[in-house]
């Protein structure tokens, strides 16, 4: 047997080892650090090309503690109360004074930060829950809150900080007293921070009255969120070493370090203003500021190490904040667009009968149900001590794009309603807040095309990160001999998953791997034949392009859709299972599984129809597609069922939106659950007056066609409705200080006449 394995490896395994080492392309260290960063989890599942569906459906669903629902239900409730999105965007251009304390006091700052320093302790569902329901109520304060618990000085003290570290700043940060923020983004480096010009030089220097080895930095951040209020200073940087104080090298990398921004040569800009969003954020900018090395997050031995701490931290924080808000917004969308819909008439009837309606209607229901399902998952693993880098890059990309289509959609079908500003219109100022989310965080056209399918090809593969560190290998036997074993595993696997993908997809999928899900049973035979479809046709890209695969972003892209969408339909079985299977829900189930599977077939056959290596192309279109892309989407009568979800008061409708800020006050948003309500109580009655031909209720009362009781009810039904549909009009002094002079814009304009007529 031993002597079969060397001659394998010796002339077999060899001459494909030292072509391979070859060709493979040099991996810079922050690529390198990108990729170890973070875990793989259910994306590894779906790259085998055989998931095991046992295991996604065990997976404990994320919940809340006694503690946790008790915040959601006081403090979180009494923020929203505190906070009119108009005045605070048109008026204010910020969150009110006693806003701001009230989120010191209360530890929103300290949601993540462990009670041993005075945080609150709360689990990523938590963290998770909290955002998503300020975000129902005001964007600027749901990023305000979210900031400090993701990507930040926070989280990075807690993986990484010494313990003297820990205790000195999170306790601070836990209460308010510092507020924290984090410079990574430069002008001349924005989703490429590797190419960052920020410098930290170590030196001697006097600090605090003694002199100390630390760091002379100079910096330019932009773009950073709290920038402008914030106390402490996270920042990225390159560290250099030129007097090699601390060791043998020069270049020491990217470092990231604690800047209280107090001391002597930073200067913190003004406010940018970020699509009209006025959450705090700013330039900032550091000249010769000196600090020592303890304050390097980790301490010294950690300079260099900033990337991977970094990259790491980024795996957990993105896939809470966005997404969290993303879901709430597609929430948002879907309940208010339902209730306007439904109670808004035109030509006589509520336009929610117009199937024209009906289709984006149908759209708004299944994404808010896809991104909230997508959203619990990816926080079950985060409750569960998992880290999954690139899940989290599916999430912040689609989670925002949906959000983006969502509101779109939203705004289409609320028409004139949505598009005049004022403290009535509920819905544009998440319309003019998309960007935001599409560009931070790493710009999403980037994490399409290159991260998602271009980390994840390597990460959650079997066999090829075990192959590439084997080809990298310093010691050529020692790699040779690695090589050897993971290869021949990654040949038998491959024809294993060609069998697999040949009787899946001429099969369609009838005998493919799926549990006892009742009505759902089949959508994963599906995703299974579609999983061994895309691992097949992942491994023959990567032979047949190798290093090249990377700079062909548009195959990266596709095979990055396909990954995402079978993460994302997985979450949506998830989410129907572990509801009880809610018959009420399956249409929006079915939409989901109809449009996520005409996705996929459209992007194997892209794929298919651009694969460079034309001969491979040809044989995998026999094998993955041979009869075609053939899923057309939703049918009209699904459309029809996913958009009745949110036209009625229901326990579906309810699990669709759950706990999202409800204020009772005479905002935009509170008078349409008033009207919607009183409009879907009186139908029995209007439906009388329509069989009647009828329009006037007090006709109706006096033929007997209604009581007047009834006929009473209606008209609060119908003064409630002609509340929702008013829009704002405003003084034109109050729009424009040109008009103050004279209040009156008539007469402004004449004499601006007379004048020009006089010159």
């Amino acid at each position: 047997m031993r002597s079969a394995m060397s001659f394998r490896r010796d002339k077999l395994t060899k001459p494909i080892f030292s072509w391979a080492r070859g060709v493979l392309p040099a991996m810079s260290d922050t690529e390198r650090e990108a990729l170890e960063a973070g875990d793989v989890w259910w994306d590894a599942d779906l790259f085998t090309g055989n998931p095991d569906w046992s295991k996604l459906l065990e997976i404990p669903q994320a919940t809340l503690t006694a503690e946790e629902q008790a915040f959601l239900n006081g403090p979180v409730d009494e923020l929203c109360a505190m906070l009119d999105e108009w005045k605070i965007f048109w008026e204010w251009r910020d969150l009110p004074q006693e806003a701001w304390t009230f989120i010191k006091r209360e530890k929103f700052f300290g949601m993540i930060i462990p009670k041993e320093f005075g945080g609150l302790g709360f689990s990523p569902y938590a963290h998770s829950e909290v955002v998503r329901k300020i975000s129902s109520r005001s964007i600027a304060a749901a990023v305000t809150v979210m900031v400090p618990n993701s990507l930040g000085p926070g989280e990075l003290l807690m993986r990484f900080g010494t313990k003297e570290q820990q205790e000195r700043w999170l306790p601070r940060l836990a209460d308010g007293r510092d507020i924290p923020c984090f410079g990574l983004t430069s002008p001349e480096a924005g989703s490429d921070a590797a190419s960052m010009v920020d410098t930290g030089i170590i030196c001697k220097g006097v600090f605090e009255g003694r002199e100390v080895t630390g760091l002379r930095l100079n910096w330019h951040k932009r773009y950073i969120t709290l920038g402008p209020v914030a106390t402490l200073l996270g920042l990225a940087f390159k560290a250099y070493d030129p007097d090699h104080l601390v060791g043998d090298q020069e270049e020491l990398g990217i470092t990231v370090a604690l800047i209280p921004t107090n001391l002597p040569g930073v200067e913190i800009g003004h406010r940018h203003l970020p699509s009209m969003q006025v959450f705090q954020n700013g330039p900032n900018w550091g000249r010769d500021v000196f600090i020592p090395l303890d304050y390097v997050i980790g301490g010294q031995e950690r300079i260099g190490q900033g990337w991977k701490m970094l990259m790491t931290a980024l795996a957990a924080g993105r896939g809470i904040s966005l997404p969290s808000l993303s879901a709430a917004g597609a929430a948002y969308a879907a309940r208010t667009t339902g209730a306007y819909a439904r109670i808004r008439e035109q030509f006589g009837i509520s336009i929610s009968k117009f199937e024209g309606v009906e289709e984006p209607l149908a759209r708004i229901v299944a994404t808010a149900y896809q991104l909230d399902a997508a959203r619990r998952l990816t926080c079950a693993a985060l409750n569960a001590g998992v880290h999954p880098a690139v899940i989290s890059g599916i999430m912040k990309l689609h989670a925002t794009e949906r959000m983006r289509v969502a509101v779109d959609d939203a705004m289409d079908i609320h028409g004139g309603k949505a598009v005049i500003d004022g403290p009535q219109n509920y819905i544009g100022n998440l319309h003019r807040a998309v960007p935001v989310g599409i560009t931070v965080e790493g710009a999403n056209i980037l994490t399409r095309n290159l991260i998602i399918f271009g980390q994840g090809a390597i990460r959650a593969h079997p066999y090829l990160l075990d192959e590439m560190n084997a080809l990298a290998d310093t010691d050529r036997e020692r790699g040779l001999t690695a090589f050897d074993k993971a290869f021949w595993k990654h040949v038998g696997h491959s024809f294993q998953t060609l069998l697999r993908a040949f009787g899946r997809s001429w099969s369609f999928g009838a005998f493919a791997l799926a549990p006892d899900a009742g009505d759902a049973t089949p959508f994963y035979r599906q995703l299974s034949r579609y999983s061994a479809a895309f691992a097949l046709c992942a491994d023959m890209a990567l032979l047949t392009l190798g290093g090249a695969l990377k700079r062909k972003e548009m195959l990266s892209a596709r095979f990055g859709d396909i990954l995402s969408e079978l993460y994302l339909l997985s979450a949506a079985l998830k989410r129907w299972q572990d509801e009880g299977r809610q018959k009420d829900d399956f249409a929006v189930l079915e939409w989901c599984m109809a449009t996520g599977f005409k996705t996929i077939e459209i992007k194997f056959a892209e794929i298919l129809a651009n694969l460079p290596n034309r001969f491979v192309a040809v044989i995998l279109k026999l094998v993955v597609q041979p009869f075609g892309a053939r899923v057309l989407g939703p049918s009209d009568r699904v459309v029809h069922q996913c958009a009745g979800i949110v036209l009625e008061p229901s326990a579906a409708r309810e699990r669709l939106t759950p706990d999202l800020a409800h204020v009772d006050d005479d905002s935009g948003f509170a008078r349409l659950e008033r009207a919607f309500k009183l409009v879907a109580a009186t139908d029995a009655v209007a439906k009388r007056m329509r069989a009647a031909h009828l329009r006037d209720w007090k006709e109706a009362v006096a033929k007997g066609v209604i009581t007047q009781a009834e006929g009473e009810q209606l008209a609060v039904a119908h003064a409630a409705v002609a509340k929702v549909i008013e829009v704002d009009d405003f003084a034109p002094e109050a729009l424009s200080p040109i008009y103050k002079k004279t209040g009156d814009v008539h007469q402004f304009f004449q004499e601006l006449g007379e004048q020009r007529a006089a010159s």
